[in-house]
């Protein structure tokens, strides 16, 4: 559980997916748009945390990484404050005017994202789900730096970005479901929590979304062909953590739904091995 724990999962699935956007597009893109993005991604997810431990009784906590945010409440702030120095070196030292200016605007959202569902939205049933906000903000993060480049055309991200959005959305509905108890206890809403179906159809959506990239990689343009067959194995890989997530247990069963959506490791590791 540890990666799930230290918040690493998220970072390098977002760092994978935007090497496959970028590829997508035939864009080349450097060692500072990655570090910044895993950086940014981290440092979202730590604040999350850190903020919810904050808040939250002892008693009241249901989640390890929460519990570890809760006991090592200030070595983790120190750490957060380091990590965002060198997410901010990395930024000025390595990435483009535009690249800049786009981080700049992608940190509005995350921020909005953060102060409603700590603070102004918490328990409000009628919000937009948090699972569709995560996708969405996921999602822009990895193709914003892919994007920036002048050479690609961007319509060709189009279809990668969408399947990863909806991959990201698929992660989020089950975890929902198996943290249902959790959200309760943490006082905050959920997908799970908002809606009586949401069990069935978050176990139903990865294979829905199989049968989609299976179409996508029929149809579509062959440079988007690596990104359909990535996301089509990650969603028979979380349908079937799907199915077996209440016998396995809720933090076992997170961690595999996150480790589902690292295959765009597979074709990087064939490029790479000779």
């Amino acid at each position: 559980m540890w990666p799930t724990i230290l918040s690493l999962d998220a970072p390098v699935v977002a760092v994978l997916w935007q090497r496959l956007m970028a590829r997508s597009s035939s864009v080349g893109i450097g060692a500072p748009e990655m570090f910044v993005l895993g950086c940014s991604v981290w440092l979202a997810y730590a604040a999350d945390r850190w903020i919810e431990a904050w808040r939250l009784s002892p008693e009241r906590i249901r989640t390890h990484r929460h519990d570890f945010y809760r006991k090592r409440r200030w070595p983790i702030a120190v750490v957060w404050v380091a990590v965002l120095g060198l997410d901010l070196g990395a930024a000025f030292g390595g990435l483009s005017p535009l690249e800049l200016r786009a981080g700049a605007i992608m940190l509005l959202p995350v921020a909005a994202y953060l102060f409603s569902h700590q603070l102004l939205h918490r328990n409000v049933r009628w919000r937009l789900p948090k699972e569709v906000c995560i996708g969405m903000l996921l999602g822009g993060g990895a193709v914003l730096f892919p994007a920036c480049h002048s050479a690609p055309d961007v319509r060709k991200m189009a279809i990668p970005l969408a399947l990863f959005v909806l991959l990201c959305f698929s992660n989020c509905a089950l975890i929902s479901v198996w943290e249902r108890e959790v959200d309760r206890s943490h006082g905050q809403t959920s997908l799970a929590i908002q809606f009586g179906p949401a069990a069935a159809f978050s176990r139903a959506l990865p294979w829905a979304l199989a049968v989609l990239c299976a179409a996508v990689w029929i149809a579509a343009d062959p440079r988007a062909r690596p990104a359909a067959a990535c996301a089509a194995f990650s969603s028979v890989l979380l349908g079937v953590v799907g199915l077996v997530g209440a016998r396995i247990g809720r933090a076992l069963a997170r961690v595999l739904a996150d480790l589902a959506l690292v295959t765009p490791l597979i074709p990087l590791l064939v490029r790479v091995i000779p």
